[in-house]
């Protein structure tokens, strides 16, 4: 009984989301792409001709966004997941946290990477201590990844929760990079502890 009233609840949710609506009008899979979008605006990083990795790619719309603006560069998009093909994106399935699948990545790789971004989260167990510390971990796996690969003034964007190892991760980000930035887009709900990690510039 519970379930079916969570269940409702997000499917009211959803219906109310002005964000859902408007990825169904704008073609993108997930209304995520807004977030990636005002990530873009605020600190300009996507342009043509550019290398960009996605981890934890799935359903595909910020791969769906940058595809569309980096035309003649390209895309790496990773997932456990299927996805559908995205224009000029190749596509890795598999764990990333896997070693065998970050050297699969590597073998698609000919040159320093200008972008790497991770919407990586694990499935929520509804404790949010919890979920942010697994989710944090994820990020540092991801931004551990990204330093070896990304140019000089190359970006690492992830997503990462308030709370648990926020503080560590950010500290990390300073570890490896002169410009760190934390930033909450608009089409996050009010609701959730997720925000973004913004770095920049690798020391």
């Amino acid at each position: 009984m519970k379930k079916n009233k969570i269940s409702k609840n997000w499917v009211n949710k959803q219906r109310r989301d002005t964000f859902v609506r408007q990825s169904k009008v704008d073609g993108y899979r997930a209304r995520s792409a807004y977030k990636l979008i005002e990530i873009d605006e605020k600190f300009k990083i996507f342009k043509g001709g550019i290398s960009v990795i996605d981890i934890g790619a799935a359903p595909g719309s910020w791969s769906q966004y940058v595809s569309k603006v980096v035309k003649s560069g390209w895309l790496i998009s990773i997932d456990l997941k299927e996805m559908e093909p995205i224009g000029n994106t190749v596509q890795v399935k598999g764990d990333f946290t896997h070693e065998d699948v970050q050297e699969q990545i590597k073998k698609h790789i000919k040159t320093k990477i200008d972008v790497v971004m991770s919407d990586m989260a694990v499935n929520t167990t509804g404790i949010k201590n919890i979920d942010s510390i697994q989710t944090g971990e994820l990020c540092k796996e991801a931004m551990f990844f990204a330093k070896d690969l990304l140019t000089d003034k190359g970006y690492f964007i992830s997503k990462i929760f308030m709370g648990g190892t926020f503080n560590e991760i950010v500290a990390e980000g300073k570890k490896y990079f002169k410009e760190v930035k934390v930033f909450k887009p608009k089409s996050s709900r009010k609701d959730s502890k997720e925000s973004f990690i913004i770095c920049s510039k690798l020391r």
